[in-house]
């Protein structure tokens, strides 16, 4: 097939599953981000240790899994925040675990284990904050316009750096990413903006307009950071794709890169305002 052609059937598909995961219950929403996390973790373990350590990459992931369902428990039922606790639990194992490896010459793998967790697990279990409001209702509309957000940065960020950066422009971050330019960065800030103006217009984001557009400034950014920091780690270890869950995609962790600096920033941002 196409490749083209390929990457819009499976881009279809996958905007179709995303938004029907974030806008129609609660339990989808938690079904799929739980797959992307464990996606992601998986692929980013792969990566950086091979098939080393299997069952501590088991516990590694199940440490993501403990923190996302507790952070859930807290924000869509009410219960008390210390049940996120219980993530230290599956953390504490892996620390004992990795005291009885045979291995000792790759014993530094392990560092990649709790890299793993805080680079994936903690930004999407901060999602659950975005989705549920005082009185524990579900309402996934501001996790997607982050992601509309994003989406926007990145295809603004293409579509400027594709005609005007690649001739024009001075390069971003080349020794990372050299197709990455200072006009893109602006392009994709740009879109960015007018995306947080829309929404919030069309009364999707109903925060002041002031906090809208600085709330897609400081996740355009985040999410350029995101991008070039993924970059950095399949550069490290001289991949093109994280993965390849996705046809013409790539993996998991090539679609949510920016997102996993975005969302915290956003949900930070929001926090510092007093609006969450």
């Amino acid at each position: 097939m196409n490749n083209t052609i390929k990457r819009g059937i499976s881009g279809t598909v996958f905007l179709i599953v995303m938004i029907c995961g974030l806008l129609l219950n609660r339990y989808l929403f938690a079904a799929m981000l739980l797959f992307i996390m464990v996606s992601m973790m998986y692929e980013f373990y792969s990566m950086t240790m091979g098939h080393d350590f299997r069952k501590s990459k088991v516990l590694a992931i199940l440490s993501g899994v403990t923190l996302f369902a507790s952070l859930f428990l807290v924000c869509a039922f009410g219960k008390p925040v210390r049940t996120i606790a219980v993530t230290i639990f599956p953390l504490l194992l892996l620390m004992s675990v990795s005291l009885f490896s045979e291995d000792r010459e790759k014993f530094w793998k392990f560092s990649h284990m709790y890299t793993g967790f805080l680079y994936i697990a903690v930004p999407l279990a901060c999602a659950n904050m975005l989705v549920f409001d005082a009185n524990l209702e579900f309402n996934g509309l501001p996790l997607l316009c982050f992601f509309i957000l994003i989406w926007a940065s990145d295809v603004g960020a293409f579509a400027f750096g594709i005609t005007l950066g690649q001739k024009y422009g001075r390069k971003l971050c080349p020794s990372i990413s050299p197709k990455k330019s200072w006009i893109g960065f602006w392009g994709g800030m740009l879109s960015a903006v007018l995306a947080a103006l829309i929404m919030n217009r069309i009364g999707m984001m109903t925060y002041p307009l002031v906090h809208c557009l600085l709330l897609a400034v400081v996740m355009h950014v985040a999410g350029v950071v995101g991008d070039l920091f993924e970059s950095q780690w399949k550069r490290c270890y001289n991949l093109k794709d994280s993965g390849n869950i996705i046809p013409g995609h790539g993996g998991m962790l090539d679609r949510f890169d920016s997102a996993l600096m975005a969302i915290p920033a956003g949900v930070l941002y929001l926090l510092m305002i007093n609006v969450l």
